[in-house]
C-alpha cells in the first residue's frame, strides 16, 4: 500500500485579505501558516507534499515557501490551469478564475498513486487533525461496493473571525458518524460562543451554536476519488456554468455530496477539538501570530521549524 501524501491547495488569491496570504509570515523565523501545517503533517507520518499553485507563481512560491519546506519533506508541484479538463466546455469570455477546489485537486492527479489528504495552504488545523487523518488513511481502503473517505470536522465556535463574516460548510452526520451532507453557508458572523447569518439583509437572523460541526476543507481520499471526480467534473461544471456563467465552479463539498447522493462513497467524520486559525482578514493576523508564539513557547513547535 502506498504511503499517504499531502496535497496543499495554494493556487487561490485571498480577495478579502488582499494578496498572497499563503506566503505571509506568521512565525519569528519567516514561517507562514502552511509551514506549521506541514510540520504537523510530517510528525503524523506524511513524507511527501504536493503544492497545487498557479504556474505564474512558481518562482515566488518556491523561493518564499517551497524551498524552505523541502528541508523537512519531499516537495512536488502541480499547476492549476483553467484549460485543464474543460476541452469540451465553452469557457466564458474573460474568465480567469479557477474552477474551484475539486479542479485544484485534480491538477495533482498524475502525481498521486495512493491515499492522500487535502488541506488549504492558509489554514492552521492543529496536530490532532493530521494524526487522526493519517491514521485513517493508513488503515482503511475502499470497499468493493463503496469508496471510503474521511473528513476532519471542527466546532463552528472555534473557526470564526472577530473581524467579519466567514463562509463555512455546515455538516450533518448520521448516528454512525458518517457524513450525510454539507451546506455552504455564507457570511457567518461571530455571536457569543456561536455564530449568526442572515439571508435578507439583516431583517432576520439565523443562529448557530458553537458546537455546530463544520468542514474546514481537510479531507482524506483514496486514489478512487481522482478517477471518479475526473469523470464527474465536466458534468457538474457544465451545470454550474449554466446557472452562473462567470462564477461557476466545483468545490470539494459539491463533488463529495454528488458521490454521497449517488451512493458511491461514505465519508467518515473525524473530530478535532482543536481551535482552527486562519487569516481571512488582515486584522486576523496579530491573533494568529500570538497564538503560534504561545504554542512555540509551550514547546509544541521549535522556533525554527526546518532547522
Amino acid at each position: 500500500m502506498e504511503k499517504p501524501v499531502l496535497v496543499v491547495l495554494a493556487a487561490g488569491m485571498g480577495s478579502r485579505y488582499g494578496g498572497l496570504k499563503q506566503m505571509d509570515s506568521v512565525g519569528s523565523c519567516g514561517q507562514c501558516l502552511v509551514d506549521y501545517s506541514i510540520y504537523d503533517a510530517r510528525r503524523a507520518g506524511f513524507e511527501t507534499v504536493i503544492f497545487v499553485i498557479k504556474k505564474e507563481l512558481e518562482t515566488d512560491f518556491r523561493n518564499m515557501v517551497g524551498d524552505r519546506i523541502s528541508q523537512g519533506v519531499s516537495v512536488r508541484y502541480a499547476f492549476q490551469d483553467l484549460a485543464d479538463l474543460t476541452e469540451e466546455l465553452d469557457v466564458p469570455e474573460g474568465r480567469s478564475r479557477p474552477w474551484g477546489t475539486t479542479h485544484a485537486v485534480l491538477a495533482a492527479r498524475k502525481l498521486i498513486n495512493g491515499p492522500f489528504a487535502v488541506i488549504n495552504a492558509d489554514d492552521y488545523y492543529g496536530p490532532e487533525a493530521f494524526r487522526v487523518l493519517y491514521d485513517y488513511l493508513a488503515h482503511h481502503t475502499d470497499r468493493p461496493d463503496c469508496f471510503q473517505y474521511a473528513m476532519v470536522g471542527y466546532h463552528l465556535g472555534k473557526t470564526l473571525s472577530d473581524h467579519g463574516g466567514v463562509n463555512r460548510g455546515i455538516c450533518r452526520t448520521n448516528r454512525d458518524g458518517l457524513l450525510e451532507n454539507i451546506v455552504e453557508q455564507l457570511d457567518i458572523e461571530k455571536e457569543g460562543e456561536g455564530g449568526r447569518f442572515t439571508t435578507d439583509g439583516g431583517q432576520n437572523w439565523n443562529y448557530l451554536t458553537g458546537d455546530t460541526l463544520v468542514s474546514m476543507n481537510i479531507w482524506g481520499f483514496q486514489r478512487s476519488f481522482l478517477e471518479e471526480a475526473e469523470k464527474r467534473f465536466p458534468i457538474l461544471l457544465h451545470r454550474a456554468l449554466a446557472l452562473h456563467p462567470k462564477e461557476g465552479e466545483i468545490q470539494l463539498p459539491v463533488m463529495v455530496t454528488d458521490m454521497l447522493d449517488r451512493g458511491r462513497a461514505q465519508v467518515r467524520v473525524l473530530s478535532s477539538g482543536e481551535k482552527w486559525f486562519g487569516v481571512t482578514y488582515r486584522e486576523d493576523k496579530p491573533k494568529v501570530v500570538e497564538a503560534l508564539r504561545q504554542k512555540t513557547e509551550a514547546g509544541l513547535y521549535p522556533e525554527n521549524l526546518w532547522a
